[in-house]
Protein backbone atom coordinates (compact mmCIF):
# COMPACT_ATOMS: atom_id res chain seq x y z
CA UNK A 1 0.00 0.00 0.00
CA UNK A 2 1.65 3.35 -0.76
CA UNK A 3 0.63 6.27 1.44
CA UNK A 4 1.46 9.99 0.30
CA UNK A 5 1.33 12.61 2.99
CA UNK A 6 1.27 16.60 1.85
CA UNK A 7 2.66 19.33 3.51
CA UNK A 8 3.49 23.13 2.56
CA UNK A 9 0.35 24.35 1.58
CA UNK A 10 -0.72 28.12 3.26
CA UNK A 11 -1.92 31.29 2.99
CA UNK A 12 0.41 33.31 0.34
CA UNK A 13 -0.43 36.46 -1.34
CA UNK A 14 -0.72 36.81 -4.98
CA UNK A 15 2.46 36.80 -6.95
CA UNK A 16 4.01 34.96 -4.03
CA UNK A 17 5.07 31.50 -3.91
CA UNK A 18 4.87 28.44 -2.23
CA UNK A 19 6.40 24.52 -2.25
CA UNK A 20 4.13 21.48 -1.79
CA UNK A 21 6.12 18.74 -0.56
CA UNK A 22 4.54 15.07 -0.86
CA UNK A 23 6.57 12.24 1.13
CA UNK A 24 5.68 8.27 -0.47
CA UNK A 25 6.17 5.40 1.43
CA UNK A 26 9.21 3.67 0.05
CA UNK A 27 10.79 4.36 -3.04
CA UNK A 28 7.69 3.84 -5.96
CA UNK A 29 9.37 7.21 -8.16
CA UNK A 30 10.48 3.65 -10.56
CA UNK A 31 7.37 1.81 -10.39
CA UNK A 32 4.80 4.98 -10.47
CA UNK A 33 4.20 7.97 -12.37
CA UNK A 34 3.24 10.64 -9.93
CA UNK A 35 1.44 13.59 -10.31
CA UNK A 36 -0.44 16.75 -8.28
CA UNK A 37 -4.00 17.35 -8.76
CA UNK A 38 -6.21 20.72 -7.25
CA UNK A 39 -9.89 20.59 -6.78
CA UNK A 40 -11.98 23.85 -5.20
CA UNK A 41 -15.80 23.17 -3.79
CA UNK A 42 -17.98 22.46 -6.69
CA UNK A 43 -15.78 21.36 -9.32
CA UNK A 44 -14.04 18.27 -10.48
CA UNK A 45 -10.23 17.49 -9.21
CA UNK A 46 -7.67 18.47 -12.15
CA UNK A 47 -4.76 17.42 -13.34
CA UNK A 48 -1.97 20.40 -12.09
CA UNK A 49 1.16 18.69 -12.87
CA UNK A 50 2.59 15.00 -13.79
CA UNK A 51 5.95 13.23 -13.80
CA UNK A 52 6.65 10.36 -15.40
CA UNK A 53 9.13 7.23 -14.28
CA UNK A 54 10.92 8.08 -17.03
CA UNK A 55 11.29 12.07 -15.77
CA UNK A 56 9.31 12.93 -18.34
CA UNK A 57 6.86 16.20 -17.25
CA UNK A 58 3.64 17.79 -17.90
CA UNK A 59 1.77 20.64 -16.69
CA UNK A 60 -2.11 22.11 -16.98
CA UNK A 61 -1.75 25.35 -19.74
CA UNK A 62 -2.69 27.64 -16.83
CA UNK A 63 0.31 26.67 -14.73
CA UNK A 64 3.04 26.50 -17.34
CA UNK A 65 5.98 28.91 -16.78
CA UNK A 66 4.56 29.29 -13.07
CA UNK A 67 4.76 25.65 -11.38
CA UNK A 68 7.57 22.99 -11.45
CA UNK A 69 6.98 19.93 -10.61
CA UNK A 70 10.43 17.54 -9.36
CA UNK A 71 11.54 14.69 -7.48
CA UNK A 72 14.51 13.83 -4.74
CA UNK A 73 14.28 9.99 -5.22
CA UNK A 74 16.41 9.62 -2.07
CA UNK A 75 13.86 11.95 0.29
CA UNK A 76 11.30 9.83 -1.84
CA UNK A 77 9.48 13.24 -1.94
CA UNK A 78 7.81 15.12 -4.69
CA UNK A 79 7.42 18.59 -4.84
CA UNK A 80 5.54 21.23 -6.54
CA UNK A 81 6.90 24.82 -6.82
CA UNK A 82 4.35 27.55 -7.72
CA UNK A 83 5.87 30.76 -8.30
CA UNK A 84 3.69 33.93 -9.55
CA UNK A 85 0.20 32.27 -7.55
CA UNK A 86 -3.12 33.94 -8.29
CA UNK A 87 -6.17 33.94 -6.38
CA UNK A 88 -7.79 31.42 -9.14
CA UNK A 89 -4.90 28.58 -8.05
CA UNK A 90 -6.57 28.63 -4.42
CA UNK A 91 -7.54 24.87 -4.15
CA UNK A 92 -7.03 21.94 -2.08
CA UNK A 93 -4.13 20.55 -3.58
CA UNK A 94 -3.41 16.45 -3.74
CA UNK A 95 -0.18 14.31 -4.59
CA UNK A 96 -0.64 11.14 -6.76
CA UNK A 97 0.82 7.84 -7.80
CA UNK A 98 -0.07 5.91 -10.51
CA UNK A 99 -2.20 5.78 -13.42
CA UNK A 100 -0.78 5.36 -17.32
CA UNK A 101 0.82 8.33 -18.92
CA UNK A 102 -1.46 8.23 -21.60
CA UNK A 103 -4.42 8.24 -19.06
CA UNK A 104 -3.07 10.98 -16.72
CA UNK A 105 -5.87 13.48 -16.85
CA UNK A 106 -8.67 11.33 -15.91
CA UNK A 107 -8.76 11.23 -11.63
CA UNK A 108 -10.09 8.08 -11.87
CA UNK A 109 -6.32 6.41 -13.25
CA UNK A 110 -4.37 7.86 -10.64
CA UNK A 111 -4.30 4.89 -7.92
CA UNK A 112 -2.84 6.57 -5.15
CA UNK A 113 -4.11 10.00 -3.45
CA UNK A 114 -2.75 11.69 -0.14
CA UNK A 115 -4.94 13.72 2.21
CA UNK A 116 -4.81 17.27 0.43
CA UNK A 117 -3.23 20.18 1.30
CA UNK A 118 -4.95 23.91 1.44
CA UNK A 119 -3.52 26.59 -0.94
CA UNK A 120 -5.27 30.04 -0.11
CA UNK A 121 -3.71 32.98 -2.64
CA UNK A 122 -5.72 36.18 -1.62
CA UNK A 123 -4.45 39.74 -0.15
Amino acid sequence: QVQLVESGGGLVQPGGSLRLSCRASGNIFRTYNMGWHRQVPGKQRELVAAMSRGDVTDYADYVKGRFTISRDNVKNTVYLQMNSLRPEDTAVYYCNAGARWIDRYLPTSWDYWGQGTQVTVSS
